[in-house]
């Protein structure tokens, strides 16, 4: 993070501004169990005005940029955040909003809910022993222990990719979804990692999707045994390689939910790439407005319906039926007809795993001996 602020301040003084809000909340975030006075005090200061916070249990703190508490209603509300599932954060600026008031309370509205939660930034040395196949056993339960996780209780990997910093990344989309239970965040080689047990076994795929946004994916494992997390790590990445950014039902993909699709992500990319159906969908894609044809296929192949497509991609759906005409004209293939429908679904699915297979970005480790600081395959 250091590294990448004096980087950012030689080419970008307003990017190099953004950065340092993001580094503030992610030393706070790392400082362990975040008190809800303790955090306004330090934001009201970084924002050099009054700062609020509304809990979901009534409780309101206010503070002013000289850390002092601030008694009575806000005076003024330039702008403000919702928490999940209730509360609002808030800054008190007299004019206009700032330029990054908008990161400031996105921010504050993640590390708000990890002062109601038992969620924070890792040792990222603790969580590659819990990913590990190789370490003892008594090793990997000391890890599990250090970072408040129980090694009798199941837990589920989440494998996250974006633009910028991993682990900031991850803690924006946990933060942003309000993931309940204990979650434990870090960089892991080229991905953010998140450690999530909660009370309940399900899946957290719901929550993640309703916050991802912009370039960000995310590959989410079933439950395993705490002290067997490498199965969940192995399953996380397998399930990242058919995440596709955009669209948040295919950007958060979920090992449970993809069945025995997911033994595709076995089969070498370069054989998946030379499928005739993947060529013909590459081809799609090559050409102008071919990406959009192609989101439109996705659609309608998980929804099974043109208007709901067209309600997910936020067209009308004379629009989703014309660029769906045209990856028919294409392929040949009838997407009315269950068997070329499902025919297509196997074809995106495919492509999606060449694609990551050719650039390297997400492919799984060996069943064997998962690898944790640099997975075969992993970004650079």
């Amino acid at each position: 993070m250091k590294g990448l602020l004096l980087r950012l301040s030689s080419l970008d003084a307003d990017a190099a501004a953004a950065v340092r809000v993001i580094a503030h909340f992610q030393a706070l975030l790392g400082a362990g169990r975040l008190d809800p006075a303790a955090l306004l005090r330090s934001v009201a200061g970084l924002a050099e005005c009054p700062a609020g916070l509304e809990l979901a249990d009534g409780r309101a703190f206010r503070a002013g940029p000289d850390g002092a508490v601030v008694t009575g209603p806000p005076e003024r509300v330039s702008g403000e955040a919702a928490l999940r599932p209730a509360g609002r954060v808030w800054l008190e600026r007299p004019g206009r909003a700032g330029p990054f008031d908008d990161l400031v309370l996105e921010w504050l509205a993640i590390a708000a809910h990890t002062a109601q939660q038992p969620f924070r930034v890792a040792d990222p040395a603790l969580v590659e022993v819990v990913l590990s196949a190789r370490e003892a056993f008594a090793d990997r339960a000391r890890a599990l222990r250090l970072l408040g996780l129980a090694s009798e209780q199941p837990l589920r990997v989440v494998a996250v990719m974006g633009p910028g910093d991993p682990e900031v990344t991850a803690l924006a989309l946990l933060g942003r979804g309000g993931v309940p239970g204990t979650v434990r965040v870090a960089h892991v080689g080229a991905y953010g990692v998140a450690l999530v047990q909660r009370a309940a076994a399900g899946s957290p795929a719901a929550e993640l999707r309703a916050a991802v946004r912009g370039a960000v994916r995310a590959g989410i494992g079933g439950p395993a045994d705490a002290l067997g997390a490498a199965a969940s790590w192995e399953q996380a990445l397998a399930a990242l390689r058919f995440a596709q950014p955009g669209v948040p039902a295919d950007a958060v993909a979920d090992h449970d939910e993809l069945g025995a699709v997911v033994l595709l992500a076995d089969v070498p990319a370069a054989r998946l790439a030379a499928l005739p159906d993947v060529r013909r969908l590459a081809g799609i894609v090559e050409r102008e407005g071919g990406g959009r044809h192609v989101a439109a296929l996705a659609a309608f192949c998980r929804t099974g319906s043109l208007r709901a497509a067209a309600a997910e991609l936020h067209l009308h759906h004379s629009s989703v039926a014309a660029r769906l005409g045209r990856v028919e004209a294409a392929t040949g293939w009838r997407l009315r007809e269950p068997g070329d429908r499902f025919r297509a679904q196997l074809a995106l699915h495919a492509w999606r795993l060449a694609a990551t297979g050719e650039r390297g970005s997400a492919a799984a480790p060996s069943a064997a001996v998962p690898s944790v600081t640099a997975p075969p395959g992993a970004a650079p």
